[in-house]
């Protein structure tokens, strides 16, 4: 089979598609053909082994691992003898290490689970870090019920756009920040308001909301909290991508410290694949009330490619790699 393999560090020309030995299912794992995979912020720091921060865990002079890629939708194509859930011809989506290659195998009772009818290949495979990183941190760091005005500060993202539905799903008022040319892809996810940062300060707006759901990281504590009620809250899952040390650590840290006093929260976390979360997503996805936006698509052999629209910051919604 094809997969996507790097042996260092660095930009996008480090990685390759190499022909290795199709993967065999254990008894406990299913045996997928990969449709479709997507590329997340977190594959692009894996590539660069930046911030440097993270690497006593990914690998301090060489990556511990040399594949690349998480998030997929596919065919299962064979399933091990202890397997009673799946079956060969059923669709699915999750998550899994080495997401970028032809097959996988992944265990049955991790992240995996069917695919709705109502989505394509490539919608499903937009949805795992993205949209476990919005329903965790909304649901259950940001406390989101019905009747809460939400702020998504980078509602045109992977996660941003999942996150402002995630946030009308919950019940949630919903205001997204973007960039010009994305205000009306914003509005169409169900936003009740969209602010045009380039023309309008949405730190000086007179709503006040009990979360702030921070996905760019642009702005400093001092201006989030003059938008958030007095016992508001602000979820943090990403920030600028330029320090080469502590990459939207840095950010994350001074939002914490500066919370540390006073009646208003902050909380910074990294999505699990928790496989009753998936599941939830996939009702959302059944009900129509979740709709993964793929920006670009890219052949595998077009992967470094792929990650360099990704490096460049401007991808809206999701980039997706097709075998």
């Amino acid at each position: 089979m094809r997969a996507v393999v790097r042996s260092r560090y660095g930009s996008a020309d480090v990685l390759e598609v190499r022909e290795l030995d199709k993967p065999e299912p254990a008894d406990d794992e299913v045996l997928i053909r990969v449709r479709a995979a997507s590329v997340n912020r977190a594959d692009w720091y894996s590539l660069t082994g930046r911030p440097w921060i993270a690497r006593p865990t990914s690998g301090v002079r060489h990556p511990k691992s040399d594949r690349l890629g998480t998030d997929f939708a596919g065919t299962v194509e064979a399933v091990g003898q202890d397997v009673t859930t799946f079956r060969p011809g059923d669709d699915v989506f999750g998550g899994r290490d080495g997401a970028f290659a032809e097959y996988l195998c992944v265990r049955e009772e991790r992240a995996i689970t069917r695919k709705p009818g109502n989505v394509t290949f490539e919608q499903a495979a937009a949805v795992g870090v993205a949209g476990l990183t919005a329903l965790q941190g909304l649901r259950d760091k940001g406390f989101v019920e019905p009747g809460h005005r939400v702020l998504v500060n980078g509602a045109s993202g992977g996660v941003g756009t999942l996150a402002v539905q995630v946030a009308k799903a919950l019940g949630a008022e919903v205001t997204g920040v973007c960039s010009p040319g994305n205000v009306e892809l914003v509005r169409s996810l169900g936003a009740d308001h969209v602010v045009d940062y380039t023309r309008e300060d949405f730190t000086r707006s007179d709503r006040r909301h009990h979360l702030v759901f921070d996905v760019a990281g642009s702005r400093p504590w001092s201006q989030l909290k003059r938008i958030l009620e007095p016992d508001g809250r602000i979820v943090l899952v990403g920030g600028p991508m330029s320090n080469r040390l502590l990459g939207p650590l840095g950010h994350v840290v001074k939002v914490r410290l500066a919370t540390m006093r006073g009646s208003r929260s902050s909380v910074f976390f990294i999505a699990t694949f928790d496989k009753a979360d998936l599941e939830d997503l996939r009702e959302l996805l059944a009900e129509g009330k979740l709709t993964p936006v793929v920006d670009r698509r890219y052949a595998l052999g077009e992967i470094a490619d792929a990650f360099r629209y990704m490096g460049q910051g401007r991808a809206r919604a999701k980039v997706v790699v097709t075998p």
